[in-house]
């Protein structure tokens, strides 16, 4: 008598079940799927599996598998913004089963007639044989934003195509792999939602489960405070519609270049960034977080120069940078928390910050920073002066950049 894990190995249904509670991907579920239903006799040559998401940028994900080659995963960006997309998918079969409300599609390839579909023309002359596609609708509350169902397609180079017999084998074995997809996609997507919206480090320990209130870890870092010069005056005078891109446009070469350099992205507020390096090395810290500034200003200067071409407000950023002690965790009430960071050294990059205006300074740093910097960054920090910083009992030396200077 076979046990529960011999009968998963036969049957790709049962297989799919077990591998989706151990959190495998799509891919390889759709991979280890396909191989099971071939070796049980199914004759599946290409298959392909698209679910949509929610991300910034993309639409969704499509995951494919070829019985000659390896299999790929390819993301798309939305419909509504790239027509070529959009005619691509309404001539589609998908689309086709989207507005019939039929789930299922079978079309033999081998009759010679006229195709219903561009892609079954291709498959035609590729030496395909018949062609299925299957939408698994999710109904009500199973939705998830533009997420609302797993399409499939499965095509067969046999000299008949599918049977009867396999093709309804294989459409009854569809549903667990369908769920389990949709299992791994919503993981993806709650990954992808809290590292969009709380930062990479912070989303990463919320899903790990770190989410106590009241739990905070004392680290040592490098705090990063920046804004945009001019900005009152830019929403003062620009159109209000040019507000929103113009802040995302920033926004990208800031955080691109925060992210490139090893540091984590805190809070967006307004035109302000909130971020932090790590410092396990203070002196690693501190030359990562001016690799970072290096980066944002040459992005930004690029980004400069294509919006004045069009006739758009442009704008710089002031940058203060700090290290010291901070507390990294959670704070709020029981209903609504914030992954944040509090203490000393985060009120004194922010009070740093705060002076780079009235002494028209575009970048300044503590006189902490230049102690922990190694000898090559020390060597491109030049002294400023000393200041008295609000809410801070000593005044103390800041230097900015030589550039700067």
């Amino acid at each position: 008598m076979m046990n529960r894990s011999d009968a998963a190995v036969l049957d790709p249904a049962a297989w799919v079940t077990e591998a989706g509670l151990a959190g495998a991907p799509e891919l390889e579920l759709l991979r280890g799927f396909c191989e099971r239903a071939v070796a049980a006799g199914v004759p599946i040559s290409r298959a392909q599996i698209i679910v949509d998401t929610l991300h910034p940028v993309h639409e969704g994900r499509v995951f494919r598998w070829r019985s000659d080659r390896a299999g790929e995963v390819v993301e798309y960006g939305r419909s509504s913004e790239n027509e070529e997309v959009a005619e691509k998918w309404r001539q589609s079969p998908f689309h086709h089963l989207t507005q019939t409300g039929d789930s299922y599609l079978r079309c033999k390839l081998g009759d010679g007639g006229p195709a219903r579909f561009p892609i079954l023309t291709e498959l035609r002359e590729e030496g395909q044989t018949e062609y299925m596609a299957c939408l698994h609708r999710f109904a009500g509350k199973g939705v998830i934003g533009e997420m609302d169902g797993v399409y499939s397609s499965w095509v067969s180079d046999a000299p008949a195509g599918f049977s009867d017999a396999e093709a309804e084998a294989l459409r009854r074995s569809l549903p667990p792999l369908a769920l389990a997809v949709k299992c791994a996609s919503l993981a993806r997507i709650a990954g992808t939602l809290v590292e969009t919206y709380l930062g990479r480090d912070p989303g990463r320990r919320v899903l790990d489960g770190h989410i106590a209130r009241g739990v905070a870890e004392r680290i040592r870092a490098v705090v990063w405070f920046s804004d945009l010069q001019g900005f009152t005056r830019i929403t003062d005078t620009a159109d209000p519609e040019a507000i929103i891109p113009l802040l995302n446009d920033y926004a990208e070469a800031l955080v691109s270049a925060i992210h490139e350099a090893g540091g984590d992205v805190l809070k967006l507020m307004g035109d302000g960034i909130l971020a932090l390096f790590k410092a396990d090395d203070p002196g690693e810290a501190c030359r990562c977080a001016l690799k970072a500034e290096m980066l944002a200003r040459r992005r930004i200067a690029a980004l400069n120069g294509k919006r004045a071409k069009h006739g758009a407000p442009v704008t710089d950023a002031y940058l203060s940078l700090h290290i010291g002690d901070v507390l990294y965790g959670n704070i709020g009430s029981s209903e609504r928390l914030d992954f944040t960071v509090v203490g000393p050294a985060v009120n004194e990059a922010s009070r740093i910050g705060a002076l780079c205006r009235s002494i028209e300074r575009a970048v300044l740093v503590s006189s902490a920073f230049a102690d922990a910097a190694r000898p090559a960054e020390r060597a491109r920090l030049v002294s400023v002066g000393r200041y008295a910083l609000r809410g801070v009992a000593r005044s103390q030396e800041l230097f900015t950049l030589e550039a700067d200077a």
